[in-house]
């Protein structure tokens, strides 16, 4: 573990915190990445959590087989499932002796300079009281299809910036960003060079790919913040990118 405090802005997509049919939460996957994050706040590193999930918890309430196209349908998806994604949130963080804070943010909110120092101010609050993890989901239940940020990846690039975080993590359901031949890709300092290798390969639960979470990479790096994008499912990953070791795809900050 890095024994200098860090700022660090964890985003959790919909494919690690789903069952493995993308249809309600899969709450061992919730509780283990909890303890993992709750061991970076007593080692006093300041955690901010951009969570996905509140479409797929909906969904299983709902009785739906598979996400709806229709935008309303979606919304009413994510409203329901908002409230159980908090309340696994909330659970796994009390046994750790952890505080939650829910954010709901559209585009607007981080477009607006009135809305975007008043999230900056409330996350900071929240960040100085020690053991409380704010937890940020875009407000899908009012957001446009054309805003939506791709299963949060924009938005934890902003949230990062928002913050002058000291690293973003991308947790996913794969090893990170991966070459021709299904190799992971461990460094990149080049966006240009390995656009060609991602694709719009997002699950049918989730919204975004790997196209998007290069694109919250770009953001962020260009603003001075490093991102690590690897695998959401294998235990102990958390611990070992904070410490600086070489896990999936490790972007470095200009």
């Amino acid at each position: 573990m890095a024994k200098r405090s860090q700022r660090i802005v964890l985003k959790f997509g919909t494919g690690i915190l789903s069952t493995e049919k993308g249809i309600g939460l899969s709450r061992s996957q919730i509780a283990r990445l909890v303890r993992e994050v709750g061991a970076l706040v007593r080692a006093g590193h300041e955690c901010v959590i951009v969570s996905s999930g509140a479409v797929a918890a909906g969904l299983d309430t709902l009785g739906l087989a598979t996400k709806p196209k229709e935008l309303a349908a979606k919304q009413a998806c994510a409203a329901v499932g908002q409230s159980q994604l908090m309340h696994a949130y909330a659970s796994a963080f009390a046994k750790q002796g952890i505080s939650v804070a829910q954010l709901l943010l559209t585009h607007q909110d981080l477009d607006s300079r009135v809305r975007h120092l008043n999230a900056r101010n409330t996350l900071t609050h929240l960040l100085s009281r020690g053991h409380v993890v704010p937890i940020i989901n875009e407000n899908d239940s009012v957001a446009v299809e054309e805003l939506n940020f791709g299963d949060n990846d924009r938005l934890s690039a902003e949230v990062a910036i928002l913050l002058k975080a000291d690293l973003l993590i991308i947790l996913t359901s794969v090893d990170g960003l991966q070459d021709a031949a299904g190799k992971v890709v461990p460094l990149v300092r080049d966006f240009t060079e390995v656009a060609s290798l991602v694709r719009s390969d997002k699950g049918h639960t989730s919204t975004g790919g790997m196209v998007t979470k290069l694109q919250a990479a770009q953001l962020a790096v260009k603003a001075g913040i490093p991102v690590n994008i690897a695998s959401g499912r294998k235990a102990g990953l958390v611990y070992q990118i904070v410490a600086g070791k070489r896990v999936g795809t490790y972007f470095p900050a200009k």
